[in-house]
Order: C-alpha cells, then structure tokens, then sequence
C-alpha cells in the first residue's frame, strides 16, 4: 500500500526524541496541513499533544493508552488512532513501528 502526496515540503532537519529512540520529519501538504512520518524503536514513552493528532501506524506492534483512559488497546500491523487536542498518550513500542502522524485532518488515513 503506498499513498502519494504531491508539491509536499519536508523539513530537513529531523525530530529526535527519548535520545533518538523516536524519529520523524515533518512535513507541510500543499493545503497547509502538517504531518509527520517517523519510526518508533521499542520502549514506552509518553506523549503531549497541542492540536489533534491521527496517527496511523504503518506498521509495527504496540500499545496505545489514550489519557483519562484505563485500558491499553493494541495495534499490530496496521492500524489508526486518534488524540485530542491539549492532551496526552502513552505508547509501548514493541517492535519497530512505522507510522504517520496528521494534525487537525485526516491526511495518513488508512484506504
């Protein structure tokens, strides 16, 4: 499965968090909506949002705890969550997982 976006700016420059255990590229859709495109090695970490996010795992094995939420809910292969805005999610990676993140929109969704 491939999706393809056209006249997409990406910044050069990666973001690297947990000491490079998480990566991603940003990049901005001729539309002005952001995305990211990033690997996640294993480990748990904890994220915040400021708008909200879809992330559609590409693929990968883990699990998703959504803030204010008691039950962790699994993805292996593929799969898609959402996150509102001005919260948080814990994620624990456990094998190397591909997956892209929107913002405000629906722009890696799963077809």
């Amino acid at each position: 499965m491939t999706q393809e976006w056209r006249n997409v700016t990406v910044e050069k420059a990666a973001n690297i968090y947990f000491d490079g255990r998480v990566t991603s590229r940003t990049a901005w859709l001729h539309d002005g909506s952001k995305i990211t495109l990033g690997i996640m090695l294993p480990g748990e970490y904890e994220f915040h949002t400021n708008s909200m996010e879809v992330i559609d795992v590409i693929s990968g094995e883990m699990e998703f705890l959504l803030s204010g939420e008691t039950l962790w809910r699994e993805i292996s292969g593929r799969g898609t969550f959402s996150v509102p805005a001005h919260s948080s999610f814990k994620v624990k990676i456990h094998s190397v997982t591909d997956y892209c993140c929107s913002y405000g929109s629906a722009a890696c969704e799963n077809k």
